[in-house]
């Protein structure tokens, strides 16, 4: 049965004038997670990505560490949300009007559970039009798989926190936390049978335990 390797970008660049651009930190993270998927003998595997920067460099470092072919496939369903506009849309006050990363999840936290929540949104940029481009996404790569082949694809923590929630039918409390904890450059797997995809692991990220701890981020 083929199996589909999913897996968070490497670190952005928080605070940057360019959030989107991989930091220096996230290479290095993309390098180490292609020599892990390099280990695991994946069966002649198709490389996918989301088309935001962060996700397309990291595929193209992955598949340079891996010995992969290059990314053959870019899909816009795989992209993360807007986390900017998501905050402008359901406003909260920064704990203590702090303005550093753990302060910035927290609103991200409560904007994202009342996005889930919102049955009023029912267009494009509506929770219903962001999870279920997801699941299609990942429909149309499994169909191109074919028999006897395995797929990597590089994209973020709000479409992995979408995806596992509607296999494990989860409510949205735990899809937001879900979506706190994955690692960067972790990786989720999805095997795909005739029965339909199952998960079979979520945000593994043992390539960086022991002298690799420093590469751990989840921002």
């Amino acid at each position: 049965m083929p199996l589909m390797c999913l897996v968070r970008h490497g670190q952005a660049s928080f605070g940057a004038e360019d959030y989107d651009a991989l930091s220096d930190l996230g290479r290095e993270q993309a390098g180490a997670v292609g020599a892990e998927l390099a280990r695991r003998g994946l069966r002649d595997p198709l490389l996918a990505s989301g088309t935001l920067t962060r996700q397309r460099d990291t595929a193209r470092l992955l598949a340079e560490s891996a010995g992969f072919e290059k990314p053959s496939i870019e899909d816009p369903r795989w992209n993360e949300y807007d986390h900017i506009a998501l905050m402008s849309r359901y406003p909260h006050p920064r704990p203590d009007g702090r303005a550093d990363s753990r302060a910035v999840q927290e609103v991200l936290d409560r904007a994202l559970g009342m996005w889930i929540e919102d049955t009023s949104e029912t267009g494009p940029v509506g929770w219903p039009a962001f999870a279920s481009g997801a699941t299609a996404a990942l429909g149309a790569l499994s169909e191109a798989l074919g028999k006897g082949r395995d797929a990597v694809v590089v994209t973020s923590g709000g479409v992995l926190a979408a995806l596992c929630g509607s296999l494990l039918s989860l409510p949205p409390a735990s899809v937001v936390a879900l979506n706190r904890v994955v690692v960067n450059a972790s990786v989720t797997t999805l095997v795909v049978g005739g029965s339909g995809t199952s998960l079979l692991t979520f945000n593994d990220h043992a390539h960086f335990a022991g002298d690799r701890r420093r590469l751990l981020t989840y921002r």
